[in-house]
């Protein structure tokens, strides 16, 4: 059948089925050859102590009260097999390549047995000895001998820049299954003191009261330490015992040489022994390398036969003329033995002879301070393929040795290899190591785990990268940046926090010399939670309150929101309520729309926000409001229980002086209700008239006889003219105090505008000229009048106006005696419009006799 053309019984029923429509080529430019999605950020989410952390890589971490329902259980202990894993992941990886015999522990059993003596009876045991003396390996040997000595089995921890917080931490997590769990102080130590394990540490970089520490958290184990000489030594009343490691003898010496070189020594290597002996004061690592001479001597004595018939050694010179191998080499010639010089120091000539990819990769470690990348790395940093291998070749030679779960640069080899030239070009070095930890960090495949296990290497191209760091391109990110934006989450996640911390400090520097706000305030942040988590509350609240400034300054919503969040967190714990805690950033007004959001459970507070009174209900006119602070505002001298009384004694003082005000104008409000005789709540819009107590005609004029309007008293003339009949033609104008005259019943105090007044009806005692003609115009005023000129007043007018009994009588009203509100009146009549209400009210009064109407203006 034709795999092109499908036949009916393929992919039909019957045969008689259509085969299926051909799929349609694919376009060189279709979207699915695009670039992909990009990968979401990894956040992790841990319990540390009574922390809920969520690990958020973009934002910074969030940190919040652990709800109960959140809590994880009680730890448990790892089963034997578990522990076996655990064991096994704390040991160097093996090799690539062709495997050598293991060198036998030689001239230490005394040491060995004495180590194990103290250990069956619970003692702990300091083993110091330098550097190349042989100290790891014996601690391997003893440790495989304690293997059933303890309930717990053995702990095997790595002392080389670590803490004694962080040996707590490592020895807890080896013992107990607690994933993404980082238990509290008080939690740790009641796990510690059901621990019972042998707990071997190498490379124990501290003493003293640090020591002490580790021992008393830690009653039920028992410690086989290894340091060098130079370590602070344990406190007197430690009882820890002291076991020194000397260097081997003669005969010691000898003996580890001919088990390196595969091969009994002849008489002249053994003369030259005894005399390397004797400059490296028999320490084993020197007989190492001085083996791994011996056996490339015996490969070049050889010749070249042997490499043109099997090709293995093809790449041992790879072209430079100083590691060319001598002329006569080919022909059988003996090779001379190497100096005592280059015996002492035999790291050059070592390296010299090696691969290519082992000397790159001898030059990587160089530049990262001795620090060996995994073998994983290796062929990606030096661009071979093979390069892995490099790590047997370097092994094999005595140049790197094992430290912890890695390998480094053996005890004098870095200073060596810089000798000879190996540390040229070490900053190119370290940014090519840092660009590719960045992005091996980064990758989603990548566990924390894995980024933890390499922590040192990526810590110390960090250190070599940070103090370069300088200001990137546009939109470019400075690779010391880069690194430490990817690397810390990874360390925060696994639980590595010295390195986390480490990582966030270079990261801070590096962005402060890259002119790169952002990230700055990212590390500041990060700084603030990683304090906050191991208690150190004064300097959680600085990171935090410099990272929320930073972030206010470019305007990070979202991060300037973290950080306000946890300051609450700090402000709780530390009994300072954050209202009172003001921090920079705080100019950035559109982030306060997006705090709405609280956490998923929310952030307690220290103490209630102060707010103003609540309203009461009451309108009060011209009162000066009293000025509220704004927490923002607040001096910075104010912060702490201090600036909390002085803030409540300021608020209680406003308090007061509301209610005063208050009271005043309720009790202003009681009093002039039960008075009658206010002239405010005797007069109104249009005034009604009262009723006469004589007559009943409600203090109006009666109609007269031949009909018509009755005018206001003010407004009638008082003199009848020289016929004596009062509204004739004869009659004399009113003059402008009679005009302009009102009553004195205040009750029209209030200025009213030309422009906005809307005419009113006429009432009765408005004033109504019946001849237009016989009224002028008044004269404009010269300025606006004050409504406070005159306060209305009950007392009567000095000179009271006399009731008049007879209306052809003359009557002179008071001079200037008017309560109106617009003062005395003008020289100038004033004109009253056809249909508009008079100004001045008709006096009420209740004795007999007294005027309440007047005559009527008659043409």
């Amino acid at each position: 059948m034709d795999p092109n053309n499908p036949g009916p019984e393929e992919y039909g029923r019957d045969g008689d089925a259509h085969a299926p429509r051909q799929r349609p080529p694919r376009e060189s430019l279709a979207s699915d050859f695009g670039q992909p999605a990009p990968v979401l950020a990894r956040t992790a989410q841990l319990v540390s102590g009574d922390f809920l952390l969520t690990v958020n890589p973009v934002d910074g971490s969030e940190i919040e009260p652990c709800p109960p329902a959140e809590r994880p259980a009680r730890p448990v202990k790892l089963t034997e097999a578990e522990r076996a894993e655990t064991d096994q992941a704390a040991r160097p990886p093996v090799p690539p390549g062709p495997s050598r015999p293991e060198l036998p522990l030689t001239a230490r059993q005394d040491e060995r047995e004495k180590l194990l003596r103290l250990l069956a009876r619970g003692r702990s045991v300091r083993l110091s000895g330098p550097a190349g003396s042989g100290r790891t390996r014996l601690l391997d040997a003893v440790a495989e001998d304690c293997a059933d000595l303890a309930p717990d089995g053995v702990v095997r921890l790595d002392g080389h820049r670590r803490s004694a917080d962080d040996l707590l931490y490592d020895l807890f997590h080896a013992v107990y299954s607690a994933p993404l769990h980082r238990p509290g102080r008080d939690e740790l130590a009641e796990c510690l003191r059901e621990v019972g394990a042998v707990v071997v540490v190498d490379d124990l970089g501290f003493g003293g009261a640090a020591l002490d520490e580790l021992l008393d958290a830690t009653p039920e184990c028992a410690f086989l330490l290894g340091a060098t000489p130079d370590v602070p030594a344990p406190s007197a009343d430690s009882a820890v015992e002291e076991v020194v490691l000397d260097g081997l003898d003669r005969a010691a010496g000898l003996d580890l040489l001919a088990r390196a070189v595969g091969r009994d020594l002849t008489e002249d290597e053994s003369n030259w022994a005894g005399d390397l002996w004797f400059e490296s004061e028999g320490l084993p690592l020197r007989f190492v390398q001085a083996g791994a001479l011996l056996r490339q001597r015996d490969r070049l004595r050889a010749g070249t036969s042997a490499v043109d018939e099997f090709g293995v050694f093809e790449d041992v010179w790879p072209g430079d003329p100083a590691d060319e191998a001598p002329a006569d080499a080919a022909e059988g010639d003996e090779i001379p033995l190497p100096s005592l010089g280059e015996a002492a120091a035999p790291a050059p000539l070592l390296a010299a002879r090696l691969s290519a990819s082992a000397r790159a990769t001898l030059r990587f470690a160089v530049a990262l301070g001795g620090e060996l990348p995994h073998q994983a790395h290796l062929p990606a940093l030096v661009g071979d393929t093979h390069a892995d291998a490099a790590l047997g070749e370097l092994a094999a030679c005595g140049l790197v040795a094992p430290a912890g779960s890695r390998y480094r640069l053996a005890a004098g080899v870095p200073a060596q290899l810089e000798a000879a030239g190996y540390a040229d070009g070490a900053q190119a070095q370290a940014r090519t190591a840092a660009q590719h930890y960045a992005w091996w960090a980064g990758h989603s495949s990548v566990t924390p785990e894995r980024v933890c296990a390499e922590a040192d290497a990526v810590l110390a191209a960090l250190a070599v990268v940070a103090p370069l760091a300088s200001a990137a391109g546009e939109g470019e990110e400075d690779v010391a940046v880069q690194l430490a934006r990817t690397a810390a989450p990874a360390f925060a996640a696994g639980l590595h926090w010295s390195a986390w911390e480490r990582t966030l400090r270079a990261g801070a520097e590096a962005a402060r010399l890259a002119g790169d706000v952002a990230e700055e305030a990212y590390f500041h942040h990060e700084l603030g939670i990683h304090a906050l988590c191991v208690g150190e509350l004064d300097r959680a609240r600085a990171e935090l309150e410099a990272s929320v400034g930073l972030r206010g300054a470019v305007a990070d919503k979202r991060g300037t929101i973290a950080g306000r969040r946890a300051l609450a967190l700090v402000s709780d714990r530390s009994g300072i309520p954050a209202a009172l805690a003001p921090t920079a950033g705080d100019e950035v007004p559109e982030a306060r729309h997006e705090e709405s959001a609280s956490p998923p459970r929310g952030v307690p507070m220290a103490f209630p926000e102060l707010r103003p009174p609540t309203d009461t209900g009451l309108v009060v006119h011209h009162t000066t409001p009293v000025p509220v602070v704004a927490p923002e505002a607040a001096p910075k001298a104010g912060v702490g229980l201090k600036g909390l009384a002085r803030r409540n004694l300021v608020a209680a003082g406003a308090g007061a002086l509301l209610v005063a005000v208050l009271g005043t104008v309720v009790t202003l409000g009681a009093t002039s209700e039960n008075d009658p005789g206010t002239p405010s709540e005797n007069v109104g819009v249009n005034p009604s008239a009262s009723q006469g107590a004589d007559d009943g005609s409600l203090g109006a004029d009666r109609r007269t006889e031949k009909g018509g309007d009755t005018g206001d008293a003010t407004s009638r003339p008082a003199d009848p003219g020289p016929d004596g009949t009062l509204g004739t033609s004869d009659d004399p104008t009113p003059t402008a105090t009679e005009s302009g005259e009102a009553s004195a019943d205040p009750s029209d105090t209030e200025p009213t505008d030309d422009s906005t007044t809307t005419p009113a009806t006429p009432s009765p005692s408005s004033s109504s000229p019946a001849n237009p003609s016989t009224t002028k115009p008044s004269a404009p005023t010269d300025k606006p009048t004050d409504p406070t000129e005159e306060e209305p007043t009950d007392e009567p007018t000095d000179e009271p106006t006399t009731p008049t009994t007879n209306p052809t009588e003359d009557y002179t009203p008071p001079p200037e005696t008017s309560a109106s509100a617009s003062g005395p009146a003008s020289s100038t009549p004033t004109r009253t419009e056809p249909g508009a209400s008079g100004s001045a009210s008709v006096p009420q009064s209740s004795e007999a006799g007294t005027p309440s109407s007047s005559g009527t203006a008659m043409i």
